[in-house]
């Protein structure tokens, strides 16, 4: 599930990067903050791809960053080269390391693809190690991808109100703490969480450089809150983003079940009963 930079740059130097090894660029920013497609323009991973996330969801719903269909997800990823014999590296620029990339990855997994990794560190320890970038964008040759949904990796709504009194599932939101106690707005969004929910905020599973903990410190996160990783588990965060690190991170430990939330909070403080989200604020109605 993870790649170093050192074994992706020797990719690179050997021209290995092709229809058989596909990197792809999947950052995201706030449109105010910073422009992924832009930046990647400047400068990416010799022979990268832009995967843009604004285009590989489904465009029809009111929530950010749903999947697409079957058919959306292999044209997509088809016109950047990928099949579905191709081993795919995603990365993102994100300052903290890794944001946007475990989401690709996630919904390659989600569609049936099982060759897929994260560059771990990001880009922003691809360049710290002094490997190169380049602002040549190249044309991959397109390629048939079949995609197939996994079900068991992507949980619905009407599947996570039924889990509140079944308890079929452990629940692991991804959010920081305040968004998830409710005593912060999130995007001027009002937060809180789904009752039984377990808080581990994302950047816990990174070092203080970007890169994923070791699988020991990660399994005892895991276990300092309680999750079991021998039992069913279901991530959720905001918009079903950071959602896919905890994914990534009980990959890593093992686990390669873990499903998403795909609507995360963004359609349950929409959706859900009043009672059904837990929040400290006074501003909870």
């Amino acid at each position: 599930a993870l790649v170093t930079a050192a074994w992706l740059a020797e990719a690179v130097r050997a021209g290995r990067v092709g229809a058989g090894l596909r990197v792809l660029d999947a950052s995201w920013y706030p449109p105010k903050e910073r422009n992924a497609r832009q930046e990647f323009k400047e400068r990416h991973i010799p022979g990268a791809s832009f995967f843009d996330i604004e285009e590989c969801r489904d465009k029809s719903s009111p929530y950010d960053f749903m999947l697409p269909s079957e058919s959306h997800f292999a044209d997509y990823v088809g016109g950047l080269g990928v099949s579905n014999d191709t081993h795919v590296v995603v990365y993102d620029g994100d300052e903290v390391g890794t944001f946007y990339a475990p989401r690709a990855w996630w919904m390659f997994r989600a569609f049936g693809h099982k060759e897929v990794s994260v560059l771990n560190g990001g880009f922003k320890n691809w360049v710290k190690e002094g490997h190169p970038v380049t602002a040549e964008v190249t044309q991959p040759t397109p390629a048939v991808f079949k995609a197939r949904l996994n079900r068991a990796l992507v949980k619905t709504f009407e599947e996570m109100v039924q889990n509140v009194s079944s308890l079929n599932f452990q629940v692991v939101d991804s959010r920081p703490e305040g968004r998830f106690r409710g005593t912060e707005l999130d995007q001027g969004l009002e937060s809180g969480h789904i009752p039984g929910a377990v808080n581990i905020p994302f950047n816990s599973f990174l070092s203080e450089t970007g890169h994923e903990k070791s699988i020991e410190e990660i399994q005892e996160i895991f276990r300092e809150k309680k999750v079991d990783l021998s039992k069913p588990l279901t991530a959720t965060c905001r918009k079903g983003v950071t959602a896919c690190q905890i994914a990534l991170a009980a990959f890593l430990c093992g686990k390669r079940d873990v499903a998403v939330y795909d609507g995360s909070w963004s359609e349950w403080f929409h959706r859900a009963p009043p009672h059904y989200k837990v929040s400290e604020s006074k501003r909870s109605k």
